[in-house]
C-alpha cells in the first residue's frame, strides 16, 4: 500500500511516501525550488517521492494532507470578524489566497497529480503527534505537540498506545507560545521562520531581566497552560503582531539591519526562559497524566534544542524522541502515518533510523558534471581512502564539503549534507560564520560525535541522532573546542552511530586516529539559500566559497 502524504501552503512544503507503513521517501519543496521555507504546493517533492520507488500517482492508495483547511478557514474567519473593522485590510490581503489554493486543496491534489481516489484530511497537531509517536521506538508514550497554530490548537498533550493517539487537551489561538516566540524574533529585528533560532543563540549572551515584562504577556500556571494578554498584541490588524502597548511595555522594537544591543539580548534570554519554563510544567503534567516513561515531541517549538534539553534533563521522562524534522514539513509524514496505523487500523511497524530519505545521486551523474565544469578532481577506488584523505584534511585545518548519499530530511544536516571543520581550532567559528555562511557572529555550530564516546567529552550520555539537544561539556575540555562551543559552555551535539551513517562514521573515526578527537565541526552544506540538494548545487556552492574541498561520493574536488 501507498501513501502520499503533504504539507503546504504557509511554510516548509513537503511531501512523504509510505509503502506499507514505512516512509521510503521525503523531502522539502524548498531544496528543489531554492526558495527557503517555500509554501507551495511541493510538486518537485512528490515528483521524487515517486519516481524514488518507480511508480506514478495512479499506483497510489491514499493521499493525505496534513491539517483540515475548513476548519482552519472557519477559524480565519472568525478572529476577522472579531476584530473588524481593524482587520479589514488584513482580510482582504489573505482571502486571495484563500480562495486561489486553499480552499480548494482536494480539487488542487486531482489536477496535480491525475489522482482520483480519496483525499485525507487529517488535524494539524494530530499530524504533528503522529510524525514523532509513530516514527519512535515506543509501543506506548505520553505526547506534547507546540507550535504557532493549526486549526486552532497551538498546542496539545495526550496518550497514544500502540496503533491509536488520544489527544487529551489542547490550548487554542490566540493563546500560543509558537506566536510569541515568532512575535518576539520579529520585534528583535529577525525573520520569523528563520530568526527563532538566532533569538535562541543570542539569548545566552543575555541575562532573564525582564520576566517581570513578560508575566505582563503571558500567564503560565502550573499545568503548563498559559494565556496570553491580547491587550499587547494585534492580530490580523497589520503588518506587526505586536502593539505600541508592547512596544511601552518592552521598549522600541529593533531594525533589522540596527546593532543588537544588551537590551536586546536580555529580552531574548527572558523569551527563552519563559519558553522553557512553560514547555517544562507541560512535560512534568504529562508525565502526571500519563505515567508513561516515554514522551514523544513534535511541532516547531521542539526545534528549540536549549529547551527540548531541560525537558530530558529535568522531568521524570526516562525516554524522549524528537523527529529531525519537528516542524510543519514533518507532519506530512504524521498525517501519511495517522491514516495507516489509527484510521486504516494498521499496527506500528516504524522505528526512524535515520533522515536520509532524499534524493541520491549516482556517480556515473555526478562525474558528467564535474567533467562538464572542468574540475580538479580524483576518484578514491575505496570508502576507506576517501576517508582517510579528508580525515587528513580536517586534521590540517581544512574546510570540507561533504556530500554523500540520501539528503536528509528536516532542517538539520546530518552528515550527508554538511560542511565539516576541525572543532579544536579557535578561529574557525568566525571564519565559517564570515566567509561561507554570511551569518551573524553570535551563532554557534554543533558537534557530530561517536556515540560511543559522547559522555567521555559531555555531561550527556543519551542517543542525539538528529541535532536537537545540547550538552555541556565535561570540564576536564571546557575550552578545549572553541569552534563547537557556545558561550555558556555547550555545544549543540549529534551523536553518530556505524549503523545509522556507516561512511560518517568512519570519517569521523579516521579524524579521532589522527586526533584522538571522536568529533567534528558539523553545519549544514549551505550559505544563506536552502541546504544543497544536487551535486551541482554543491559544486556551484563549493566554488564560489572558500571551503577548500568537496568531497562529493567518492570523488575529491579541490579548488
Amino acid at each position: 500500500m501507498y501513501i502520499l502524504g503533504i504539507s503546504c501552503f504557509y511554510h516548509d512544503a513537503s511531501a512523504c511516501l509510505i509503502k506499507d507503513g514505512v516512509v521510503v521517501a521525503a523531502a522539502q519543496e524548498e531544496r528543489f525550488n531554492r526558495d527557503k521555507y517555500s509554501p507551495v504546493f511541493p510538486i518537485q517533492s512528490i515528483n521524487y517521492c515517486l519516481q524514488h520507488e518507480g511508480i506514478t500517482s495512479y499506483d497510489l492508495d491514499h493521499v493525505t494532507f496534513y491539517e483540515k483547511m475548513y476548519l482552519k478557514f472557519e477559524r480565519t474567519i472568525v478572529s476577522h470578524i472579531e476584530g473588524f473593522p481593524f482587520t479589514y485590510k488584513n482580510f482582504l490581503d489573505t482571502m486571495p489566497l484563500w480562495l486561489k489554493d486553499r480552499l480548494v486543496v482536494p480539487l488542487y491534489i486531482k489536477d496535480e497529480l491525475t489522482f482520483n481516489k480519496k483525499i485525507w484530511f487529517v488535524k494539524h497537531h494530530l499530524s504533528h503527534a503522529a510524525s514523532s509517536y509513530f516514527l519512535s521506538p515506543f509501543n506506548q508514550a505520553a505526547i506534547l505537540t507546540v507550535d504557532g497554530v493549526g486549526e486552532y490548537a497551538s498546542a496539545t498533550y495526550g496518550f497514544a498506545h500502540e496503533n491509536k493517539i488520544e489527544i487529551k487537551k489542547e490550548i487554542s489561538y490566540p493563546h500560543s507560545l509558537g506566536l510569541l516566540y515568532s512575535i518576539v524574533t520579529a520585534y528583535l529585528g529577525f525573520r520569523v521562520f528563520s530568526g527563532e533560532g538566532k533569538v535562541m543563540a543570542l539569548a545566552e549572551f543575555g541575562t532573564p531581566c525582564y520576566i517581570k515584562e513578560f508575566n505582563e504577556l503571558i500567564d503560565v500556571r502550573e499545568d503548563g497552560s498559559f494565556r496570553i494578554n491580547l491587550d499587547y498584541f494585534s492580530f490580523n490588524r497589520g503588518e506587526k503582531m505586536h502593539n505600541k502597548k508592547f512596544i511601552k511595555l518592552l521598549g522600541e522594537e529593533r531594525p533589522e539591519d540596527a546593532p543588537i544591543a544588551q537590551r536586546h539580548k536580555d529580552i531574548a534570554a527572558s523569551l527563552q526562559k519563559v519558553t522553557e519554563d512553560v514547555v517544562l510544567k507541560m512535560a512534568r503534567h504529562a508525565y502526571r497524566e500519563t505515567k508513561s516513561p516515554n514522551l514523544c515531541l513534535a511541532g516547531g517549538v521542539f526545534l528549540n534544542v536549549t529547551a527540548n534539553s531541560r525537558i530530558l534533563n529535568e522531568t521524570p521522562f526516562k525516554n524522549v524522541f524528537i523527529q529531525p524534522a519537528a516542524g510543519d514539513a514533518g507532519s506530512a509524514i504524521g498525517s501519511a502515518l495517522y491514516l495507516y496505523h489509527s484510521i486504516l487500523n494498521n499496527e506500528k511497524r516504524t522505528t526512524m533510523i535515520n533522515s536520509a530519505l532524499g534524493p541520491h545521486y549516482n556517480l556515473s551523474q555526478i562525474e558528467i558534471i564535474l567533467k562538464n565544469k572542468r574540475l580538479k578532481y580524483t576518484k578514491t577506488s575505496t570508502s576507506e581512502e576517501l576517508t582517510k584523505k579528508v580525515a587528513q584534511f580536517l586534521a590540517d585545518g581544512k574546510v570540507v564539503a561533504w556530500f554523500q548519499g540520501r539528503m536528509e530530511f528536516g532542517p538539520r544536516a546530518l552528515g550527508n549534507r554538511s560542511i565539516l571543520a576541525d572543532p579544536r581550532s579557535p578561529t574557525m567559528k568566525d571564519w565559517l560564520n564570515l566567509t561561507i555562511k554570511h551569518r551573524e557572529d553570535f551563532r554557534p555550530f554543533g558537534a557530530s560525535i561517536l556515540r560511543e564516546r559522547v559522555s567521555e567529552f559531555f555531561e550527556f550520555d543519551h542517543d542525539s541522532p538528529y541535532m536537537l539537544y545540547v550538552a555541556h561539556f565535561q570540564k576536564k575540555y571546557q575550552g578545549a573546542f572553541p569552534a563547537i562551543t557556545h558561550i555558556n559552555g555547550t555545544s549543540r551535539i549529534q551523536t553518530v552511530r556505524r549503523e545509522e551513517n556507516h561512511r560518517y562514521y568512519e570519517l569521523i573515526s579516521e579524524f579521532s586516529k589522527l586526533t584522538d578527537v571522536p568529533m567534528l565541526l558539523n553545519t549544514s552544506l549551505n550559505d544563506t539559500e536552502p541546504i544543497v540538494c544536487t551535486p551541482l548545487s554543491a559544486i556551484d556552492l563549493f566554488l564560489k566559497t572558500k571551503i577548500d574541498y568537496l568531497a562529493i561520493e567518492d570523488f575529491i574536488v579541490e579548488k
